[in-house]
């Protein structure tokens, strides 16, 4: 049908802009998501996964923590904060076992007493560079919240020592990710020391590159660098040193600010704690190797993410849902693999959940889009379709659209034809206007009819009506669907008639001609415009049968192929033989009749005239027109025997008459 291809070109282009509004508003809400908390919380939990699967496990810096931790507290027995001078024993061994550089994750902002401060002191000034834990205090006010920094005391730094801030800045769930590598930071402070003054790299990372979990870095207890003999000699000797807290449960931490963070390899199952000492071993190694991980150009997303929308927009009308689904989770993974071997290879931190979600996103605003276009064009084609053919018809039809196939194929079907007779004369008497009221109201009360009985409308031909039974869709009672049908529009003639009479119109008369036979039904055109129709001899001889009414008197005619379709039930008058223009076969025609006696002295009639029984056919020919006086069928039958026992012996004679002739 011409409308189907204008109607799926037409809906292919607005599928198409639907989806790709569809997608960039889509894209639009789903980059509004990423300024919310729990995004930011799966992008972190990302990050976790892809540095507890990319970690080395090891450092290639050399440097040892010293860790202030449970052995520590048992084996020195003393309470936190430790004296001092602990601490300035610590830093002579560091310094007479050859540290390269010392560093104290311990802030020592508040005196002591003068002789623990002045041994520390003294210590800080015959030891290798060292650097001592600056902070920072927040202080919430009324009107405000305040920073205070909290410097290591002044004779410390007057000593020798530097100050360096070892404030991070941990994420919501707790787990730094975000390198603090200011110039006054703890770690950039002791990489100057370490390069012998020199400032640290300029092109500092961005993002902490973890080496591992806890315990990656060469850690020894605190106690054991101050007991000879726990330790080789030489062990410090050229390497970094950093002293911090290190302990989980012991009480006297538990009162004080424990220095612990979350673990990104929590997010596999490993230590969920991590030590803040540690925490400024990785800064300093990120620092000093120059391999952090660096933020990527936004640009990257952008590129991984906007040549999907045209792809899946293309795909979502073109390809299986199966391959469309293929390319989706193809496009994450690929997604997924490049942010991988960046963050692995290129230390490169490019945030994968935006592109991913994306591409899910774009595929589902597809499906959905091109779910809610089917449905659409279900219920257009419904819609259009339900003028041509039955309601269930076309339900099988959008279920089963392999049923309609392009080209013809042979199929046997009962073809109707009608026409309006007086039509011409009634229209002389209307404006254009009331004329295709008046078709309107005729096809609209037609048309139901058809469709009721199975029907397929084929076309309308000025007033006249052309439709099959027994396609698109098989139909074993196609002939008796259409005989019945044809019977039921006589019927609802009656009040379009009375209407016209209303309205002091002349009346109208309908014409219908029924056939059975084999045609050439499909989709039949050009490559522009085609058209669901039937076309054959048997579509002709279903025109002709319909003009033959007029001669015969009758409302419906159909032929004996059809008739013999029909069941019991069904009564039919046979009325004559006629044979087809270029067929040399007769076709006998009936008409419906409810008259038992009528159908049978017509089927007498017709016995005794083939016999040549001419005496016999004049006696039931009379009998038929007592019956049905004038009636025109029986008059034409009569003059034919009439014409018939006129003929000399032996002249050629054919009880069929030429339906041309008629």
């Amino acid at each position: 049908m011409s409308w189907m291809r204008d109607t799926a070109s037409r809906a292919g282009r607005q599928q198409q802009g639907l989806a790709l509004a569809a997608g960039l508003l889509a894209l639009l809400l789903l980059w509004g998501a990423t300024f919310t908390s729990p995004w930011h919380a799966l992008e972190f939990k990302t990050f976790d996964v892809f540095t507890a699967l990319a970690a080395p496990r090891r450092s290639g810096l050399p440097l040892v923590i010293l860790a202030i931790d449970e052995p520590t507290f048992q084996e020195l027995n003393q309470p936190w904060p430790f004296p001092r001078s602990l601490h300035a024993r610590l830093l002579r061994r560091l310094h007479a076992d050859g540290a390269a550089a010392v560093g104290f994750d311990v802030v020592f902002a508040d005196p002591s007493t003068e002789e623990e401060d002045a041994a520390l002191q003294q210590a800080i000034a015959e030891a290798a560079p060292v650097v001592l834990a600056a902070a920072r205090e927040k202080v919430e006010s009324g009107n405000a919240t305040l920073w205070t920094d909290v410097p290591p005391l002044p004779r410390f730094l007057e000593a020798g020592a530097q100050a360096g801030d070892v404030g991070v800045q941990p994420d919501d769930d707790f787990v730094v990710r975000r390198a603090s590598l200011h110039p006054d930071s703890f770690a950039a402070r002791l990489a100057s020391r370490v390069r012998g003054g020199l400032p640290p790299p300029a092109a500092a990372p961005e993002f902490l590159a973890y080496r591992g979990p806890r315990g990656t870095f060469d850690t020894r207890s605190y106690y054991q660098a101050l007991e000879p003999g726990l330790l080789p000699p030489g062990f410090f000797r050229d390497k970094i040193v950093l002293v911090g807290r290190s302990a989980r449960t012991v009480p006297e931490l538990q009162h004080a600010q424990a220095d612990l963070f979350n673990s990104p390899f929590g997010a596999l199952g490993g230590d969920r704690l991590f030590p803040g000492v540690e925490l400024q071993a990785t800064l300093l190694d990120n620092l000093l190797a120059g391999d952090g991980l660096r933020a990527a150009h936004g640009g990257w997303t952008a590129a991984l993410v906007l040549p999907l929308l045209p792809l899946l927009v293309w795909g979502g009308q073109r390809l299986h849902p199966g391959s469309l689904a293929a390319i989706a989770g193809a496009a994450v993974l690929v997604q997924g693999v490049v942010a991988w071997v960046l963050f692995a290879h290129a230390r490169v931190w490019l945030p994968p959940l935006l592109p991913m979600v994306s591409a899910l996103v774009l595929y589902g605003t597809t499906v959905v889009v091109g779910h809610a276009a089917v449905r659409r064009r279900a219920r257009q084609t419904r819609a259009m379709l339900s003028q041509y053919v039955p309601a269930a018809v076309v339900s099988r039809l959008i279920a089963h659209p392999e049923l309609l196939r392009l080209g013809g194929e042979a199929r046997e079907v009962t073809v109707m034809f009608t026409d309006l007779a007086g039509f011409t004369t009634l229209s002389e008497q209307l404006s254009a206007e009331q004329t295709v009221e008046v078709l309107t109201g005729y096809f609209s009360a037609m048309t139901p009819i058809i469709h009721r009985r199975g029907g397929t409308v084929d076309k309308f031909i000025g007033d006249a009506v052309m439709a099959f039974w027994g396609a698109p869709l098989d139909d074993p009672r196609h002939a008796e669907n259409a005989v019945r049908a044809a019977v039921e529009m006589q019927q609802a003639m009656h009040g379009l008639v009375a209407d016209l009479g209303k309205r002091g119109l002349p009346p109208i008369h309908m014409r219908i001609g029924l056939h059975t036979g084999r045609v050439v039904v499909g989709n039949v055109g050009s490559d522009q415009r085609f058209s669901y129709t039937a076309i054959g001899d048997a579509v002709n001889l279903a025109a002709r049968l319909e003009g033959a009414n007029k001669a015969f008197g009758t409302q419906i005619l159909l032929s004996g192929a059809t008739a013999a379709q029909l069941p019991a039930d069904v009564a039919l008058r046979p009325l004559d033989d006629v044979i087809v223009k270029g067929k040399s076969e007769p076709v006998r025609v009936y008409t419906p009749c409810d008259d038992i006696q009528v159908c049978a002295l017509g089927a007498a009639v017709l016995d005794a005239f083939h016999a040549r029984q001419w005496a016999q056919a004049d006696q039931l020919l009379q009998a038929l027109l007592a019956l049905r006086p004038h009636d025109p069928a029986a008059v034409h039958l009569r003059e034919r025997v009439a014409v018939a026992r006129s003929l000399p012996p032996g002249a050629p004679w054919s009880p069929a008459v030429a339906l041309d002739k008629l």
